[in-house]
């Protein structure tokens, strides 16, 4: 058997025991006491909308809804 032969055969056992050392140290633990309800996103839950500049003249259709007026008493 030549030299090379050998060093491949070497060389891919210690990358499969460094593979398989790898994957088990970095798989996450499941713990059985712990709850279940969080998604896993992380951070903090902020749902208001950004607020945007937009140019002069431009408003976004939510805020250009006409104000409620009152009435005005017609007399005869």
């Amino acid at each position: 058997m030549s030299s090379l032969v050998i060093d491949l055969f070497l060389c891919g056992v210690a990358y499969v025991v460094l593979i398989y050392f790898v994957a088990t140290m970095t798989k996450t633990r499941i713990n059985k006491n712990r709850n279940n309800d969080d998604d896993g996103d992380g951070g903090v839950e902020d749902l208001t909308p950004p607020k945007i500049d937009l140019p002069p003249g431009i408003v976004w259709p939510t805020d250009d809804a006409p104000k409620p007026t009152k009435p005005q008493v017609v007399e005869y």
